[in-house]
């Protein structure tokens, strides 16, 4: 298999894994929100841990522990990805699946808007107008639901603040990993100790079934940030780019189709003015790269030290 197909494998193997999984997070009912994050914090250390042992790559650490602003770097990563994950986990146990797809349909957008506000970048006629049918969007799906989407719009922004961090560390994606879940297992242990001591807690007392889908949340965390690592390091960042949407996609369907949340006219407009968006967005980065590519034939494609993790 070449590389490139193999990419393509791992790639969609990633988003496929994010895109189903409100239908695991409903099954972790009746565990809260803030229980289930625990758990996966918790058994995500647990479990990144034992594979860094089977590679024997624990070395890293102590270089990383000399380096004082990558460590305040993964602190904010912590924080970022926690408020991430508790906004998604609440989102679809609350039944507004279908509004935490759309902070994912919105993140591509708000990386481009992080781009400008932080890094002072320039963007291309065709990137201000999808911002701009991109806000417009937001405004019809305000007055749709009656306030902002502020789930949506947490989960895109913290999403994009941890993929602006993420990118200046540039850690390798279960080292990453595995340090980010380290910083949070502290008070995620100490959060969970507080539920057993005060008979809160839903682990070991719901059914076995439930215990174990608990603990795979280690697993299931780690095992699509590895394989996209995968795909990052095989596949052109435009079609990166495009198979980015494969999750959202998948998680509006859960939504609508599967858990029958409501799609009014007014609502579907507004995701159909974030689509518009997103095209536009697509088919300029497509015709960049293209263009890139003519000028500069010897550099194409990143290598894959420059994509991974």
């Amino acid at each position: 298999m070449t590389p490139l197909r193999l990419g393509y494998l791992y790639g969609l193997g990633a988003y496929l894994l994010w895109g189903f999984f409100p239908l695991y997070f409903k099954l972790l009912r009746p565990a809260g929100p803030a229980e289930i994050l625990a758990h996966r914090v918790v058994w995500s250390v647990a479990f990144v841990a034992l594979l860094l042992a089977a590679r024997r790559n624990i070395r890293f650490l102590r270089a990383l522990l000399r380096r004082p602003r990558a460590l305040a770097g993964i602190g904010a990563a912590a924080t970022l990805i926690a408020v991430n994950w508790f906004t998604y986990i609440y989102g679809v146990n609350s039944g507004r699946v279908v509004e935490t797809a759309l902070g994912y349909f919105i993140n591509p957008l708000v990386v481009v808007l992080l781009g400008v506000l932080v890094l002072r970048e320039r963007l291309r006629p065709a990137q201000w107008a999808a911002l701009g049918v991109g806000a417009l969007a937001v405004a019809v799906l305000t007055v749709d639901y009656g306030r902002l989407p502020y789930l949506a719009l947490t989960l895109a922004f913290t999403f994009g603040g941890y993929s602006l961090v993420k990118k200046r560390l540039g850690l390798p994606a279960a080292e990453g990993l595995f340090v980010e879940s380290a910083v949070l297992s502290l008070p995620a242990l100490a959060f969970v100790g507080w539920l057993a001591a005060t008979g809160d807690a839903t682990f070991g007392h719901v059914s076995a079934g439930h215990t174990a889908l608990l603990v795979l949340a280690g697993a299931l965390t780690a095992i699509p940030l590895l394989l996209f690592a995968g795909a990052a390091n095989r596949l052109p960042l435009t079609a990166l780019g495009m198979l980015q949407y494969v999750a959202p996609i998948l998680q509006l369907g859960c939504g609508v189709l599967i858990f029958h949340e409501p799609m009014p006219p007014a609502r579907l407009a507004g995701f159909t003015l974030v689509w518009i968006a997103l095209i536009v967005f697509t088919v300029d980065a497509v015709r960049h790269a293209r263009r890139t590519r003519r000028l500069r034939p010897d550099t194409a494609l990143p290598s894959p030290a420059a994509v991974a993790g």
